[in-house]
């Protein structure tokens, strides 16, 4: 059951026209009056013929006109409208316990508390079968004005409650973090004109897309406007920005001008102090396409900046950093993936960004790491080869099972459940990633006798989960892959117990194809030679012997320097 509490409006008589009239988009039947504050002798158009609205919104207005008659300043923001609907999955509900249901709501808003006689004056209106109008005038019988203060969540709460106790499909308890719902006045206009989304939700997505491009907060307003978006910023004296708000081309109001959201309003991680915290958090020191030598890729960066992440959410304060970061990797990635990858991943980060905000703060220098992954992704010019795409799409869905995890300790239920809906969607990504590299490696499978041998490394490397495994259809490619290793001088026996260690497979639907992503992108390095790494810690310890001869003045002679080269040679 949700309960939409709207802007305070100012015209009773017109809201009272909208209930019983026809209706715009829904057809209204048999609107009438379900409950209210005196329902004996108030006059109900729907029931009584002789009855009028404006008879109605008199009776309802009699305390705001007595207080205007005595106060200077008059009242006009005194019309309180929350309709209330049920899911369409629930059951029919009576007028009479339409009723109980809104004397229970006005109750929790603060409209009408228990055992108060000098409350609002209120009514509720049913025109449909699934839902209802609560009207109620802000000006109580006394004069005073009511206490709504946190009336939404405390409306939340109630329906919640309501939804047990009539047994009606039970939403999960908001926590104040979520964006705020389309209204239905958005949601007609966005049809009227021929949008997909309405123009919050519009916003919102290119608000999300800019961050990973960005490295300030005046880079950000640049980005926006540069990619159509209309902005207003607020500066102080200094010409400091001290806020923005952001506006669809063409959502005009009726006097032709431009309609522009906040952006705390569009989303409250999405306000300008948030979003400087966090660029502030992970600008670089140089651009990421003037770096020069780097031993991988950014995306094989960005895979080895998930791998840590399990191990960083001890502390509240850096797990929140890190899963909204994961947010602006998972949108980078979508931004620069292949074609038949991008539609996936993209739905993936939408349902993804209402995991990203919770009511813990976060430290945001602590996700350092993935916010640079995520802008030297969208900064490459070159996307990636196709087993380090399948090995950064593997990890992200291993970092989102981990942040549901988290949410779900912490009982934040809405960022669960929508972790739990992008994990559905990076899965399939992740399916298609991997599907060519499967192709390739199948096709040239290791000699019998090596996979045999091979199979015994994973029985002695993985014993929980050696069947499952080797049962896997995607083990011939796995056995591939351990043979290309073993061929570059990799041992595959412990390239497994690393794998193994970074990912845990009792959770995996498919162990072999999470092996093959995590064994490629470890394998990628050259083996470790255990002569070289000998002969680096013997050349280290001399030269530290060197240090601390001359240290101590004892620099060493010309004859013992050539009589310690003619040992090293006869070694």
């Amino acid at each position: 059951m949700i309960a939409a509490i709207k802007p305070a409006g100012s015209n009773t008589r017109g809201l009272l026209a909208y209930l019983y009239g026809p209706g715009d988009h829904d057809e209204h039947l048999d609107p009438h009056i379900v409950a209210g504050f005196a329902m004996l002798g108030m006059p109900d158009p729907g029931r009584d013929e002789n009855a009028t609205l404006t008879e109605l919104a008199r009776y309802l207005d009699e305390p705001v006109r007595l207080r205007n008659g005595e106060f200077g300043k008059p009242v006009t923001d005194r019309v309180w409208h929350c309709p209330v609907r049920a899911a369409p999955e629930d059951r029919y509900l009576s007028d009479t316990e339409w009723g109980e249901i809104a004397q229970r709501i006005v109750q929790a808003a603060g409209i009408a508390p228990a055992g108060d006689d000098l409350a609002c004056r209120w009514i509720a209106v049913r025109h449909a079968d699934d839902h209802i109008h609560i009207l109620a005038t802000t000006v109580r019988e006394d004069g005073r004005r009511p206490k709504l203060h946190g009336s939404g969540l405390r409306v939340g709460d109630g329906c919640r409650e309501i939804e047990m106790d009539y047994g009606l499909r039970q939403l999960k308890k908001g926590d104040g973090t979520g964006s705020r719902r389309p209204t239905q006045a958005e949601m007609h206009k966005a049809e009227r004109l021929g949008w997909v989304q309405p123009s919050p939700a519009w916003l919102q997505d290119r608000i999300r897309a800019s961050i990973p491009h960005v490295t300030s907060a005046e880079e950000f307003i640049a980005y926006l406007q540069a990619g159509g978006v209309e902005v207003q910023v607020r500066r102080g004296p200094s010409g400091d920005l001290l806020g923005y708000a952001a506006g669809r081309p063409g959502d005009l109001n009726e006097a032709g001008e431009q309609i522009y959201h906040p952006g705390s309003k569009i989303s409250p991680d999405l306000s300008l102090p948030k979003i400087k915290a966090r660029l502030e958090s992970s600008r670089p020191e140089e651009h990421p396409t003037a770096r020069r030598n780097r031993p991988s890729t950014p995306w094989h960066q960005a895979t080895d900046a998930l791998d840590t992440l399990h191990t960083d959410l001890a502390d509240d304060s850096h797990a929140q950093a890190h899963i909204t970061a994961l947010g602006e990797l998972l949108e980078a990635t979508a931004q620069k993936a292949p074609a038949p990858l991008r539609a996936e991943l993209q739905v993936a980060s939408k349902a993804f960004a209402r995991a990203q905000r919770s009511q813990i703060r976060a430290e945001d220098r602590a996700a350092h790491a993935l916010r640079s992954a995520a802008r030297d992704i969208v900064h490459t010019a070159t996307g990636p080869d196709g087993s380090a795409l399948a090995a950064l799409v593997a990890a992200l869905v291993w970092a989102t099972i981990v942040a549901r995890r988290w949410h779900e300790a912490k009982n934040h239920a809405h960022q669960a459940d929508a972790a739990r809906q992008a994990i559905q969607h990076l899965q399939t990504a992740a399916d298609h990633a991997l599907a060519p590299t499967l192709t390739e490696l199948t096709a040239r499978p290791p000699r019998d006798q090596a996979r045999r041998v091979l199979a015994s490394d994973v029985r002695a490397a993985v014993p929980d989960h050696a069947e499952r495994i080797l049962a896997d259809p995607a083990w011939p490619a796995l056995a591939t892959v351990l043979a290309d290793a073993e061929a570059h001088g990799h041992q595959p026996h412990q390239l497994l117990r690393e794998a193994t260690a970074q990912r845990e497979l009792t959770t995996a639907r498919q162990p072999a194809r999470v092996l093959i992503t995590r064994i490629q992108h470890t394998g990628r390095n050259p083996a470790p030679n255990r002569h070289a790494e000998a002969a680096r810690r013997r050349s280290t310890l001399a030269a530290s012997v060197r240090v601390r001869q001359t240290h101590d003045g004892q620099l060493p002679s010309a004859a013992t320097t050539s009589t310690e080269q003619q040992r090293r040679q006869r070694r």
